[in-house]
């Protein structure tokens, strides 16, 4: 079974998909190695671990090349978070897709956040885009690729919940296979989203949304934590250099 199925597969059985968010080829081994049966990458900690914010501000070829040695290092399936595709211009966006189609991948996240000013992109126009990404990767081999359509509303918009349920269905109907709302947390909304998208819907780890099984009852059929645990990693980093530096002594490291 390629790469694609397999990972379409995962988001269509009874068991939520818990994706472990990677960085790194270290993160994403250790990720495989505890039993995860997908990746995911997060450009956030991507970026942080070069040096940068988040937001599309790393040399796109750089970011990709990191996604590759991700692919090329486990034998699960991977999904690149590539935001908003990396480019000012339709073409541009459309060359990056393929290009990351091409380092093995199984499917991507693009959102419909605008990277050079605030606000989401016209749904009209969103919509446009990812038809026009379903049928360049459909031409090139990759049927079925999974297109995660991304949809910022809940960190963009006061009353998001109306604005994204019509995004969603839209989007599905431009070709994506599922919807990812990171920033829905209101178990009400959550399940009457996921009641009217016919599609999976990914949502994400936050305060007071963690529980994979809680999730599951609400009809939510992947999830992820994002930047969650690079954070921390960062965090951890940080407190024991810090207790080095105090301390002048490295005996704590060995206990």
């Amino acid at each position: 079974m390629s790469k694609i199925k397999e990972f379409n597969a995962l988001h269509s059985t009874q068991n939520i998909l818990l994706v472990g968010n990677a960085w790194d080829i270290l993160s994403a081994l250790t990720l495989e190695k505890v039993g995860f049966k997908a990746i995911g990458t997060t450009s956030c900690g991507i970026a942080n671990s070069l040096g940068y914010a988040d937001g599309e501000w790393i040399d796109f070829d750089r970011h990709l090349a990191i996604i590759k040695s991700i692919t090329d290092n486990v034998n699960i399936p991977v999904s690149a978070d590539i935001e908003a595709g990396y480019g000012r211009d339709t073409k541009t966006i459309l060359e990056n897709v393929l290009k990351t189609a091409d380092v093995g991948v199984a499917g991507i996240n693009i959102e419909d956040s605008l990277k050079q000013q605030s606000g989401l992109r016209n749904t009209n126009e969103h919509c446009a885009l990812l038809a026009q990404i379903r049928t360049l990767l459909d031409n090139h081999g990759y049927k079925d690729f999974f297109i995660n359509a991304r949809t910022d509303t809940y960190f963009q918009l006061d009353q998001p919940f109306i604005e994204a349920v019509t995004r969603a269905k839209a989007y599905v109907e431009s070709g994506a296979s599922g919807v990812f709302i990171p920033g829905l947390t209101d178990h009400e909304e959550i399940r009457a989203i996921t009641s009217a998208v016919e599609a999976p819907i990914n949502v994400m780890s936050l305060p007071g949304l963690t529980n994979c099984q809680t999730l599951q009852q609400l009809g939510v059929k992947r999830f992820s934590f994002g930047n969650a645990l690079s954070d921390k990693m960062i965090s951890y980093v940080t407190k024991e250099a810090t207790r080095i530096m105090e301390s002048y002594d490295t005996a704590f490291l060995y206990n």
